[in-house]
């Protein structure tokens, strides 16, 4: 380090110490040409993590956001305060992992429903809802359909059969439930005699 005296390049370290909030070292060096002292300090270099937005604005990211995305999407749903901690813990991990520090909020989005989906699928439907900004029924129909057929490809819900075995009856088929029943009808208006 250049000595701010003289401007000789070599001196030697006398002290040194954490600074009182922990984020540096400071240190007490002296120099080995006019053999005055002076202070340095170090530091670790931050690079922050940068979310790119769809509108191209830039922001920091900002963890208390997430946490707070994912606690009104799980309201009222039985997953635990601790267990969404760990999914934001998990997502900022495998943030900090990148190479690069600009990520693309469509990118955080994704990585959040993979999480929730296996988590919550109400939560998961909330989430995905405010994320993809549905503006109308059809794209929050087309969300939870595809939901639905991921369910139905990876098992979880049972499909029918498409012949029936030999001997045995043919197995009932389900009967479709619309997504949203209508309302009941509302009887008929009496009139009255004269």
């Amino acid at each position: 380090m250049r000595c701010p005296f003289c401007g000789h390049l070599e001196d030697k370290v006398v002290d040194s110490r954490e600074s009182r909030e922990g984020d540096s070292i400071r240190q007490r060096r002296e120099c080995l040409s006019c053999a005055r002292r002076f202070t340095s300090y170090e530091r670790v270099e931050e690079v922050p993590l940068v979310i790119l937005k769809k509108d191209g604005r830039r922001e920091p990211f900002d963890r208390q956001k997430l946490l707070k995305g994912l606690l009104l999407a799980c309201q009222k749903r039985p997953v635990s305060l601790a267990r969404i901690e760990d999914m934001v813990g998990d997502i900022q991990s495998r943030l900090m992992e990148r190479p690069d520090r600009e990520i693309r909020s469509r990118e955080l989005g994704e990585l959040v429903m993979d999480e929730l989906k296996g988590l919550d699928q109400v939560a998961y439907v909330r989430f995905a809802s405010v994320y993809r900004d549905f503006k109308d029924l059809p794209d929050f129909v087309k969300a939870l359909e595809g939901l639905m057929h991921k369910e139905a490809s990876t098992g979880q819900v049972p499909l029918p059969r498409s012949k029936p075995s030999a001997g045995l009856p043919e197995p009932s088929k389900p009967v479709a439930q619309p997504l949203f029943p209508a309302e009941p009808e509302a009887p008929a208006p009496r009139t009255r005699k004269k």
